[in-house]
């Protein structure tokens, strides 16, 4: 039988998480082509956003930072384009997901970290230390100049941190370059924040089915699906309260800290975003994490193409029409549907 056929890969590596290639091709040897570009694609742009690490030849976020009150910093547009994006995210979210929150977000990595590696001592930042840190996180001494490509933090204290951003900005840039090559059938999927691209070429499904993880399972050891969502040309981005966190007497402390608390935002188990553009499904995952419910709502129903649904602390669900219409648990979808 003709026609394309489908292929996989994983690979690590790329945002400290493993990917996920899936998509149809006419042979392995140009599935290989397009799953190689992604992943070289991917891996230099986790250099170009990594704040942990130096690379030889290479100016990425930790020069950046590392030059904070020193002197300009000549980046690639990669970063330039980010930040842009990211300052743009930051008004549109209302200051919930701020790139400029490193000098808050680096105090939480160090204490969880070290909570991890030591559960029985495990402690909460000081609430004056994040508060002094809080002093320097404001974007606007993010100066961006796009003439001479260089980005300069005026605040000596101050860092970046695009972790709620750089992942599916990331996977969304990869998919619209290699989408223009040829590949027009795919799954991208980067720790579980996906970009679909097309439908899947088996001449029977329409759509693809992406599973979201139920936050218990992480807990219980299992790998039930709170749901399945069937999406083409969409991203689906989930932020749960179960993928990066800490204990601290018997409570679970996550990565998502809440700007006007400066502590881990605890209103839900996950929200998962569904919408066309990666970056912005990232951002927003995020965002409708920290916020009220009814708050996040309003948010959602403001911005077209935008779906959501939220995992509440009693592990009920709350989702937007039109997620509820591609759920296949919550709304009877099927991949077939156009």
């Amino acid at each position: 039988m003709g026609g394309p056929k489908k292929y996989s890969v994983e690979f690590f590596g790329v945002f400290d998480t493993v990917t996920q290639v899936i998509g149809y091709a006419e042979s392995q040897s140009k599935f290989d082509y397009f799953s190689n570009k992604i992943e070289k694609r991917l891996q230099d742009l986790t250099k170009l956003y990594d704040i942990y690490n130096t690379y030889e030849g290479i100016s990425n976020l930790k020069t950046i930072n590392d030059n904070a009150g020193k002197q300009p910093v000549h980046v690639d547009k990669d970063i330039i384009n980010m930040l842009k994006f990211s300052r743009d995210k930051y008004a549109l979210t209302e200051g919930r997901v701020n790139i400029a929150l490193g000098a808050v977000l680096s105090i939480w990595h160090d204490y969880r970290e070290a909570g991890i590696s030591d559960p029985k001592n495990a402690k909460l930042p000081p609430m004056d230390k994040l508060e002094d840190a809080n002093k320097h996180t404001n974007i606007n001494d993010v100066v961006i100049d796009e003439t001479n490509d260089t980005v300069f933090l005026r605040d000596p204290e101050m860092s970046l941190d695009v972790g709620a951003i750089a992942k599916g900005y990331a996977v969304e840039i990869v998919a619209k370059e290699i989408e223009a090559e040829g590949f027009t059938s795919g799954v991208i999927s980067v720790g579980g924040n996906v970009r679909v691209i097309g439908h899947p070429s088996d001449g029977v499904r329409k759509r693809w089915g992406i599973g979201l993880q139920d936050p218990k399972a992480e807990i219980n050891g299992t790998q039930n699906l709170l749901d399945t969502v069937f999406v083409k040309d969409s991203s689906v981005v989930t932020s749960g309260d179960y993928q990066r966190y800490y204990i601290v007497d018997g409570k679970r402390y996550n990565h998502i800290i809440d700007p006007d608390t400066l502590m881990s935002a605890d209103k839900f188990r996950a929200v998962s975003v569904v919408t066309a553009d990666s970056g912005l499904a990232d951002a927003l995952s995020t965002c409708l994490f920290i916020l009220d419910y009814e708050d996040g709502l309003k948010l959602v129903q403001s911005i077209p193409g935008v779906e959501a649904c939220w995992v509440m602390k009693d592990d009920s669900i709350k989702a937007t029409d039109g997620m509820k219409k591609i759920m296949k648990k919550l709304g009877g979808a099927t991949g077939s549907e156009g």
